[in-house]
């Protein structure tokens, strides 16, 4: 069964800010990308990878910057890495950085990806790649990570540090001579993705290592890849949108609705039964605020009318919304 990716929401923030200075319209590459604008606001929120491709393909054209992925990632520096910055920070060296990373990222960042050097004599291999299988705004991807991995090695050989080359893969690359200058040295067409530098230099110590005991440590839970969790995620976002319904998740997934259900099925699980989970979620999650009415509620996760959700909210929990209510909300 093929893997399916998930990242946080955190990248989205540079890349309206990126947008809207470039005199793009924010709104529009949101739209046409499929993704709520709400994302905006809650950067940990967890996201389809493939959706944060789509976004980046959607930016670049808004503003026709073919090198944007490669502008947004060597700006981001290590302390925009988040856990994964704190990780390479307290590492001794540059290759046990590297290897940390190679750990932790599928767990906290991005799942469906994978890093990792290989060495071949005197030369070290810093790889990326994603094992969806993903077509549109792959190589846009790679650019995007391969700044991250060059702002990692950098922490270690300092700013100015250029590698050998890097390489992407794909037919050709738009605007290489702008990419080729952010990251400082040539960038090739290959099989995979990833730096090419001396092998020697994973000796390197870290000049300024962090001790993440005492300044703050990892915060972001892991990240699941199960099938039912992307099922999950995309019908919580979709919420944001209007009631979601299995065609569209699978469409998003890149499934027929018969494939997604036989899965699901093997999994032990289906789509309805996710999706009254998420539902339900959200529905107690708005129930306990105290200001929206249960008609403003039953708007918001889909339903017609307050009656609708009033019904299917006593058959889930055998009270009635407002009783719900006043028994969490009123008594705490």
């Amino acid at each position: 069964m093929p893997a399916y990716g998930l990242t946080r929401a955190r990248t989205m923030g540079p890349i309206a800010d990126a947008v809207s200075a470039a005199g793009g319209s924010v709104s529009r590459v949101f739209g046409r990308a499929g993704i709520p604008l709400t994302l905006l606001d809650t950067p940990d929120q967890l996201i389809l990878l493939r959706d944060q491709l789509t976004l980046v393909e959607a930016a670049i054209r808004e503003i026709g910057d073919p090198a944007l992925p490669a502008r947004l990632s060597t700006r981001t520096g290590i302390v925009g890495l988040g856990p994964i910055g704190i990780q390479v920070q307290s590492a001794e060296t540059l290759g046990a950085a590297l290897g940390r990373v190679e750990i932790v990222t599928p767990l906290l960042l991005q799942t469906a990806t994978r890093t990792g050097v290989r060495c071949r004599g005197a030369e070290a291999f810093y790889g990326y790649g994603v094992a969806e299988r993903i077509e549109s705004g792959r190589q846009a991807n790679e650019i995007l990570a391969l700044g991250y991995l060059l702002g990692t090695v950098r922490h270690f050989l300092g700013a100015v540090w250029r590698p050998k080359r890097a390489v992407v893969t794909g037919a050709w690359l738009p605007a290489r001579s702008d990419i080729e200058a952010l990251f400082g040295c040539e960038v090739a067409l290959g099989p995979r993705a990833g730096l090419v530098f001396p092998a020697a230099l994973l000796d390197t110590v870290n000049p300024l290592p962090l001790h993440p005991v005492h300044e703050g440590g990892m915060k972001d839970a892991p990240i699941g890849d199960r099938l039912a969790d992307c099922v999950a995620h995309v019908i919580g976002l979709d919420l944001d949108e209007g009631r979601p319904s299995i065609g569209r998740v699978a469409l998003r997934l890149g499934l027929s609705r018969r494939t997604l259900q036989r899965r699901l099925e093997e999994a032990g699980t289906c789509y309805a039964d996710i999706h009254r989970r998420i539902i339900l979620r959200r529905a107690c999650e708005r129930l306990a605020e105290p200001t929206p009415s249960i008609g403003r509620i039953a708007a918001d996760i889909g339903y017609g009318d307050a009656a609708h959700f009033t019904r299917a909210f006593l058959g889930w929990t055998g009270v009635t919304p407002s009783q719900w209510r006043r028994h969490h909300v009123l008594r705490s």
